[in-house]
């Protein structure tokens, strides 16, 4: 008889019931069976899980677009004006006023020697001959130059007659040879001398 069985037959006799031996514990991760309360279940990602969108056809959709877009009324262009005509108006406009200015007057009594005069004192102010303008008179040089005198105001979208009152207005003295040219083209009704050269090349 081992140790142990002899110590458990002496307390037997002593306490005169058996001695219940303490059950051996089992390993919880052998346990089988369902899933311990709070732990999270497995997810399952099979064919029979799978969720999909209900299809909603798209027909009636496409149908109610093109009949938005092809009753949307296309708006009507605006009719395209040119900058000519636009300065052609305000030059009309100045000569329609019968009221003649004291600069008016007194460019209408500047003589065509003087009008070459002013353009030689420019042309004297110059270190190189100007180019390309072998073929234009002097009236139309004068006018260009008006035109590039930054010194009088922009020069695009205004009548040089207009410009060339509007400067004086302004007190910036312009040549009152300027205007003795544009008088002179105006008593031949040469209105296209009212358009300065930058409007007839970005026109």
């Amino acid at each position: 008889m081992s140790i142990v069985h002899l110590w458990t037959f002496i307390i037997e006799k002593l306490y005169d019931h058996p001695l219940k031996m303490p059950a051996t514990r089992r390993n919880p991760t052998k346990i089988a069976g369902p899933t311990a309360r709070g732990a999270q279940s497995r997810l399952s990602f099979g064919s029979h899980s799978k969720i999909t969108k209900p299809s909603v056809p798209t027909h009636g959709k496409k149908k109610d677009l093109l009949e938005v877009i092809t009753r949307t009324p296309t708006p009507e262009c605006a009719p395209i004006i040119k900058v000519n005509e636009v300065v052609q108006e305000q030059a009309k406009a100045e000569v329609t006023n019968l009221h003649k200015t004291k600069e008016e007057e007194d460019a209408a009594k500047v003589s065509d020697a003087q009008v070459i005069e002013y353009w030689k004192s420019v042309e004297d102010e110059r270190k190189a001959p100007r180019v390309h303008q072998q073929d234009l008179s002097i009236h139309e040089k004068i006018l260009r130059h008006f035109d590039i005198s930054s010194q009088y105001g922009p020069c695009i979208g205004i009548a040089r007659m207009k410009r060339w009152k509007r400067a004086n207005g302004l007190g910036l003295r312009p040549p009152i040879q300027v205007l003795a040219v544009l008088l002179q083209e105006e008593a031949k009704q040469n209105m296209k001398t009212e358009v300065a050269i930058v409007d007839e090349l970005i026109s």
